[in-house]
This record gives C-alpha cells, sequence and structure tokens, in this order.
C-alpha cells in the first residue's frame, strides 16, 4: 500500500460517506435523482434501448465474473500458479460483503419502486443503495488493471475499466433501475474495494501456499515417476516439495523450496543425480591426447631436451656467444 494509494482510498472514503450522508439528508443530491428520474431518459431516446439493453450485462456479476475467469484461469495455466484467479475471487467476495452490507442496511427503493415524490426512499426494504451492476463494473474489469503486468497496459487496462464502468452506471440511469446516487455510491465501493487489494495479498498468499501443496500432492499421485529429473516449468508456483523418487515410487525425500516465477523452468537441486557424478581433476592428472611424452609430432632433425648434442654443430655456442 503506497502513501499515493492510501490517500485515494482515504479520499474515496470519504466521498462514500459524503453520498451516504447526503441521500439520507434528502439534500440536493435527492433532487438531482427525482429530475433525472422524471426526465425518463428511457421515452427520450428509444433507439438506443434496444442496445443499452445488451451492454448493462457487462456489468452483471454472473456473466462478467465468468468471462474474466475464463481469461484468468488461462494465464494461471500459463504461469503456473493460482494468483490471478485468488485475486479476483477475493475482490468479488469483498465487493459482495460491502455492498450487500450496504443494500440490505439501507434498504433503499429503486425508481421504478419509489412510493413518494421528492422522497429518497430509505428505509424501505429496498436493495437498490448503492448500485451493484456499477460497482461490479469497476472491480471486476479493474481486476485486469491491478493485475497488469507492465506500466503501459496497466494504464490502458486502467482507461478501458474506467469507460465500461461509466458506461454502465450511465445505462442503469438511462433505463431507470438506478438513481444517479445509486450509481455515484456504485463507483466509489468499486474503487475502495481496488484500492484496499495490497491489504489482502498476504491472505490470498496464505491460501495460495496451501492450494499448490494440495495439488503439488495430487500431482505425485497421478504420477509418481514426474520428478525424476527436473520438474516442468513453473510447475510448482509458491510452497513447492522438492522430492526424489526411488525405482519403487517411494518418496525419499521431501522439503520445502521458495516460490517459482511464473513460466520459469525450476531445475531439480544438486540432490537428484542426472549423471553419475565424476571426480575433478587437475590439468596433469588428465590422460593426454596423444601418446605419453610430448605432444608435438616427431621431427628428424629435432633432439630431444636433456640429450647430448652431436654431429658437427656440438659444442657451438647458441646464438654465436663466445
Amino acid at each position: 500500500m503506497t502513501r499515493t494509494r492510501l490517500w485515494l482510498f482515504w479520499g474515496t472514503l470519504a466521498v462514500y460517506a459524503a453520498i451516504v450522508v447526503g441521500v439520507l439528508a434528502d439534500t440536493s443530491l435527492v433532487t438531482i435523482d427525482w429530475q433525472l428520474m422524471l426526465f425518463r431518459p428511457y421515452k427520450q431516446w428509444p433507439e438506443i434501448h434496444a442496445f443499452l439493453d445488451y451492454f448493462v450485462v457487462l456489468g452483471q456479476r454472473g456473466p462478467t465474473a465468468v468471462a474474466v475467469a475464463a481469461w484468468l484461469g488461462w494465464r494461471c495455466w500459463r504461469q503456473r500458479n493460482l494468483h490471478p484467479l485468488l485475486v479476483l475471487g477475493a475482490s468479488l467476495l469483498l465487493l459482495n460483503i460491502t455492498v450487500g452490507a450496504a443494500k440490505l442496511g439501507m434498504g433503499r427503493l429503486g425508481p421504478h419502486y419509489a412510493t413518494t415524490v421528492g422522497s429518497n426512499e430509505m428505509w424501505l426494504n429496498g436493495d437498490i443503495f448503492p448500485s451493484g451492476h456499477t460497482a461490479n463494473a469497476v472491480v471486476t474489469w479493474g481486476v485486469l488493471a491491478y493485475l497488469a503486468t507492465t506500466p503501459l497496459r496497466r494504464r490502458t487496462l486502467s482507461v478501458i475499466a474506467a469507460l465500461g464502468a461509466l458506461g454502465v452506471g450511465m445505462t442503469t440511469v438511462y433505463l431507470g433501475t438506478h438513481w444517479v446516487s445509486d450509481v455515484l455510491l456504485g463507483w466509489a465501493a468499486g474503487l475502495l474495494v481496488l484500492l484496499a487489494m495490497p491489504w489482502l495479498e498476504p491472505g490470498i498468499t496464505w491460501v495460495e501456499d496451501r492450494l499448490m501443496g494440495i495439488l503439488l500432492r495430487l500431482w505425485l499421485r497421478l504420477r509418481p515417476n514426474s520428478l525424476r529429473g527436473p520438474l516442468p516449468a513453473g510447475a510448482l508456483a509458491s510452497e513447492v516439495a522438492r522430492q526424489r523418487i526411488a525405482p519403487d515410487g517411494e518418496v525419499l525425500v521431501r522439503e520445502a523450496v521458495g516460490a517459482a516465477t511464473g513460466g520459469r523452468t525450476a531445475h531439480a537441486p544438486e540432490s537428484w543425480p542426472h549423471h553419475p557424478p565424476r571426480p575433478h581433476t587437475s590439468r596433469a592428472e588428465r590422460t593426454p591426447v596423444t601418446p605419453t611424452g610430448s605432444r608435438r609430432p616427431p621431427h628428424a632433425d629435432r633432439v630431444p631436451r636433456g640429450a647430448a648434442p652431436f654431429g658437427p654443430t656440438a659444442g657451438r655456442p647458441r646464438n654465436g656467444a663466445g
């Protein structure tokens, strides 16, 4: 949690509280809600109604969760870890708890079920405040930006997620299913969940470690000989068991190793001999390539070192000395 992120979190929380207080106190925010509701945008521009009926599905919890989970599941398969899916699950769980509690706690009725013109329609057993579609659009598509691996992708996905959430929120106002204040509170609620995600990372890591340990045990039961030689590429991502398998499949050694980065091959430790060990010898002890003696090819006129000179040059000093 960086300082900037922390300031954004507390600023968004203050906006969240201000919206709730504005609705409870029947301020001008409630007046704007009723003005737009009585304007009935879906009757002013009926030609786009059919398109927006499909577009608002981008904020519906079920379809968006399935689509994003499929993409993140493919990323988990490639990286050989469960972190992307666990981040999505943790964010949706936090979203449902916080937004669901606010909906049921304040019990506001939606525009189609309003009873008194000009009232805030609070405490009437409704479940419209804040907008679940809007908050879900912020979190579900914002998770993709949160999990981006490069700054450029993070900025690009953040802009796309923000535009999508803005469009979903305004669509609910057009269709008359939410008040404007519902949408504003939904944006704030979703943003609070995304900003709070770094606080959840230790718990996500703990769960990932336990699940990877379970997957490892299942892997060893199904394929007991798979750990002979190098491990599969990035197969054990967080808490991996280092094992040596005997010919009969019995586990001989098991010890935990650190986390492996996604997509990188985890090599077997030195305790797994893939080749018979060979002693390290010095250069003098190595077997020469040529027969014992000098490695230089024989020459008819070459006198071996250490032998007495012979012939007409015997006794002549070298280099013309003497």
